[in-house]
């Protein structure tokens, strides 16, 4: 769910994103990509270039050996924040896009938010929400295909916001029957949920295993609390 230039083996310019096929690059050639375990990203918010990469190394979350801290796990019992799913998609895209302290840059331009929006039309991309006091304050989103859920990126405002929809995401995964989380590059932060590094044949082969399960990202409630996410994630480990 982190991105950098690591990796670039193929790309192609996208030209417009107002068209419906995105001139040159159509959707089903996006999840084509995806299908072979390549993702798109940009170099920068305001170039309308888009890279595919195919990393050497790719990061993974095993949803098995996902860890969550006593204090994590407190928060997320408490429901502090209001998790939705797929309530506001295109808000949670644009807020991953947007710059931030530290980060003024982003790989998520126009061409992909449009690619987003176009995947989520189709039922393949999904966002889970947290809210507090009716604003949203963290999130994230990923295509789902199969037994793969891939993610692409998450953000927050306060404090836990975009972890807590982490949890709810595993808790959703794992009991809808996915198999793989790809988090493409590994970072700090998701090492300390258990995330690791495998090389590129690995995924490859988890991949083609995880896009042959018949997996259902709906199969518990959209507004389903901590304490059920918490369950599911227990009960399925």
């Amino acid at each position: 769910m982190a991105r950098h230039a690591q990796g670039v083996l193929y790309m192609k310019a996208v030209r417009s994103a107002r068209e419906a096929g995105l001139e040159g690059f159509s959707i089903e050639d996006l999840i084509d990509c995806y299908r072979r375990g390549v993702f798109p990203m940009a170099d920068a918010r305001h170039d309308r270039r888009v890279f595919l990469v195919d990393p050497a190394r790719r990061g993974v979350l095993p949803l098995d050996t996902f860890h969550v801290s006593r204090r994590l796990a407190r928060t997320v019992r408490s429901d502090r924040f209001e998790v939705r799913t797929d309530s506001a998609f295109a808000a949670v895209v644009g807020a991953c896009a947007a710059p931030r302290s530290g980060r003024m840059e982003t790989w998520i331009n126009e061409p992909i938010q449009a690619m987003c929006d176009a995947l989520f039309a189709r039922g393949l991309a999904h966002s889970i929400e947290t809210w507090l006091d009716g604003r949203m304050v963290g999130g994230l989103y990923g295509v789902a295909l199969g037994g793969a859920f891939f993610g692409e990126s998450m953000f927050s405002t306060e404090r836990d916001a975009s972890k807590v929809a982490l949890v709810h995401l595993i808790a959703r995964l794992k009991a809808g029957g996915f198999t793989l989380l790809d988090a493409q590059f590994l970072t700090e932060h998701l090492a300390s949920f258990g995330a690791e590094e495998i090389s590129r044949a690995d995924y490859v082969r988890r991949l083609a295993d995880a896009l042959e399960v018949k997996a259902d990202f709906r199969r518990i409630d959209p507004y389903a609390g901590g304490a059920a996410a918490m369950q599911a994630i227990s009960q399925a480990s």
